[in-house]
């Protein structure tokens, strides 16, 4: 296994489980990446959140089926789980060094700091170097594919210390009520926002480092929100300030915009900025984002930054078990295959570590059933047109149609949903009937 982040301890765990002795190899802290800042496995890099757990949603019903399968970067999640409503977040350092513990105590699992620059000969080898793979990796892959990668720009969010928050002007609640007061409310009026989003536009970026090529093709999930306003005036009202389901108790009235701040630690002492994805210089973020009413004074402990993402052309690559198809003893998972976001990287490596394991003893691979979540996924990057593949995150869209049509969409999204959750029982049922003692 060759990359220590999610996909990578968690196609460890899946090898691990099925009986196979699993070297382990992340480069860090000996050699860093420029996103990540400490030596912990499993670091999360851009925001604590995986998202909704209702199971009907996306990353809900994903994270469901994960569980099924014995994740271990779900067990690891649920184990250090910060309030967020009807969303899963976690402590980010309770939560990588959990997972980095219980790598490091498995039996079957020996982790090697060291960084790998080519591929080696003898598999099965699991490539999970996700989207910021060091340069000398980079070309070995390179030279075997013989495909050119696909570049995208992704962007973290600011953090900022909840004592610094104005509560006087902020408020708690969640949108429609969910979660209480799991997340901190920043309310905008027509003309606060009107002068937030002009200074936001006319900010200065920050200059590209080294690393990051100069051609600036934006991840459509993941948008600096100075990229999202200068699309139109009204982009951020209608997309991460949208104030749907929110009352200003100082007023009784649904407020114009709404930033969010969501709990990014255990203790509660930090907040990330929700959607503030940015390249903004630091000090124009301090000096724009202070025109947030109930940030004006806040204490920001990590600035926006922006960072290149690779992703393979995965459609013309991969198999929906994550097997290369030009080396079948080598298999890639995370980020780097184009399955978007902390849960969809997760995924990938549960189903490419448990390939690889498979394949070792001698066991037909699995595919997933396109009826799931995560078999849907496997399938979206492992077919289609490599030349316009995009990275994707789970959604609805993804999966087949019902049987019979149902107008509601909730009602639809239900009935996918438990559609799904059997389907993956039976594979379930039959992938561990086939098993090779």
């Amino acid at each position: 296994m060759i990359g220590g982040g999610l996909a990578g301890c968690e196609a460890s765990w899946q090898a691990a489980r099925l009986g196979c002795r699993v070297h382990l190899y992340e480069m860090r802290p000996t050699a860093m990446t420029p996103a990540h800042q400490t030596g912990d496995l499993a670091e999360l890099v851009c925001s604590n959140s995986l998202g909704s757990d209702l199971v009907d949603r996306p990353l809900g019903l994903l994270k469901a089926e994960l569980r099924r399968l014995g994740s271990l970067i779900l067990a690891c999640a649920d184990a250090t789980s910060v309030p967020a409503g009807s969303a899963l977040a976690v402590d980010r350092e309770l939560f990588a060094r959990e997972v980095t513990r219980r790598i490091e105590e498995h039996p079957l699992i020996e982790l090697r700091r060291e960084e790998v620059t080519s591929l080696p000969e003898d598999g099965p080898v699991v490539v999970a170097t996700g989207p910021l793979t060091s340069a000398t990796l980079s070309e070995a892959i390179r030279r075997l594919t013989g495909q050119e990668y696909l570049h995208f720009y992704d962007a973290m969010a600011p953090i900022v210390t909840g004592e610094s928050v104005d509560m006087t002007r902020a408020f708690r609640g969640g949108r429609y009520g969910r979660g209480d007061s799991d997340y901190i409310n920043c309310p905008m009026t027509r003309e606060e926002y009107e002068r937030f989003v002009a200074e936001l536009v006319s900010a200065e970026t920050a200059p590209l480092r080294d690393f990051e090529v100069q051609d600036e093709r934006f991840f459509e999930a993941c948008l600096p929100i100075e990229v999202m306003a200068k699309r139109s005036p009204d982009a951020l009202a209608f997309g991460p300030l949208r104030p749907v389901g929110l009352v200003d108790p100082r007023t009784g009235m649904r407020p114009y915009a709404v930033v969010q701040l969501r709990q990014d630690n255990l203790a509660a002492t930090l907040y990330n900025i929700v959607g503030f994805q940015t390249n903004l210089r630091w000090s124009e973020q301090k000096r724009v984002f202070s025109l947030i009413p109930g940030l004006e004074h806040a204490e920001f402990v990590r600035f926006g930054q922006m960072h290149r993402n690779t992703f393979l052309a995965s459609p013309a690559l991969l198999e929906p078990t994550f097997q290369c198809r030009l080396r079948r003893d080598l298999f890639f998972a995370g980020q780097i295959t184009g399955t978007e976001g902390y849960v969809g990287s997760t995924m990938s490596g549960l189903v490419a570590g448990m390939n690889a394991a498979r394949l070792l003893r001698g066991e037909p691979l699995i595919a997933l059933p396109r009826t799931t979540m995560a078999g849907a996924l496997c399938h979206y990057v492992s077919s289609g047109d490599a030349a316009t593949f995009q990275p994707m995150k789970a959604n609805f869209g993804l999966l087949p149609e019902l049987s019979t049509r149902v107008r509601s969409k909730r009602l639809r999204q239900q009935e996918m949903a438990r559609r799904a959750l059997e389907d993956l029982e039976r594979a379930c049922r039959e992938m561990e009937g086939a098993r090779v003692d």
